[in-house]
Order: structure tokens, then sequence, then C-alpha cells
């Protein structure tokens, strides 16, 4: 009988704070989803110098060069992550901020790093299900009535973003584990 209670207990908060924060769920859901492209994009304007410096040494480039691939990563990335926050754009966002995951893949020198592949892999998931949020729903026949095939391309996006970000989650569990 207490455990029934509780139950019911927990679920009638669990609805207040749905009811309360279903507003504020998505805004934090796409901030959580972009966070890795706004830490990386901040590091690159505080650290500039140190970005650049390693740009010039490992492409044994001029400072121009090294000054160009580090302003485009700054801006790519707090530009894609802002436009993915005010919703504005979402796709072309998406596409600039997977333009930057295959760029530092290869300017990094990571294509065979095994232990970055999971975050690159699920940072391409949380570009997915971004954009799988941001397509709109096919218009149906008969308003609330589901209807079979209308969003395939979006459930796609959605079960490939998923199935990316909790393979990253399984990789570091087993990292952990096996310290």
């Amino acid at each position: 009988m207490n455990q029934n209670k509780l139950l019911s207990k927990a679920e009638d908060v669990a609805d207040e704070v749905l009811r309360y924060g279903k507003h504020i769920m998505p805004h934090l859901a796409r901030l959580c989803l972009v966070s890795t492209f706004i830490e990386d994009g901040i590091r690159m304007w505080l650290q500039w110098s140190d970005q650049q410096e390693f740009i010039r040494t490992s492409w044994n480039c001029g400072w121009f060069l090294a000054s160009i691939f580090v302003l485009f990563n700054l801006v790519v990335q707090l530009g894609g992550s802002a436009m993915v926050l005010i919703r504005q754009k979402v796709e072309v966002a998406c596409g600039l901020l997977f333009s930057i995951v295959v760029l530092q893949t290869f300017a990094y020198n990571l294509v065979w790093n095994v232990q970055f592949l999971p975050r690159c892999l699920s940072l391409i998931g949380a570009l997915l299900l971004l954009l799988a949020e941001s397509r709109v729903e096919g218009k149906r026949l008969f308003a609330g009535v589901p209807s079979l095939g209308d969003n395939k391309p979006r459930n796609y996006l959605q079960l490939t973003g998923r199935v990316l970000l909790g393979w990253c989650f399984e990789t570091q569990l087993k990292e952990k584990r096996s310290c």
C-alpha cells in the first residue's frame, strides 16, 4: 500500500514538473545537443594563440592560413550553435556544424583514432536529432489522425541520431568499467 502511494505521489510530481517545464525542455535539449560546439568555439576564442600555433606546426603552414582555420572554426561553431538555439535555418546550421566535425577529423588527423570515433559519431547523432526536430511534420488528411508514411525521413533521422548518441554512451561506460 505504501509503495502505491509513493508511486502515485511520484507520478503527480512528474506531471507537475512536465506541465511547468514543457516550454523549457525543447530549448534545454537543443542547448545540450550543441553544447560541445559552444564549448569548443569558446575554447578556440580563449586559446586563440595556442590553437593557431598548433595548426601552424602540425600543418607546417603560415600564420595567415592557421588564423583563417581557427577563425572559421570559431565562427561556424558559435554561429551554427546560435542558429540552432534561436531556431533559424536549422538545416543550414546542422550542415555547417557537420562540416566542422568532418573538417576537424581530418585537420587534427583523427581519422583513425578509435577513441575519437565515438565522440565524432555522437556529434553527428546530435546533429541528426536537431535536423529531425526541425523538420515540419507532414500535413495530414484529417487533423489529429496519424497516417502512415508522412514523416519517414524524420523518423529515420531520429532513429539514427538516437542510436549514435546511445553508442557513444555505451563506449564511455565500457571505458569507465575497464579503468
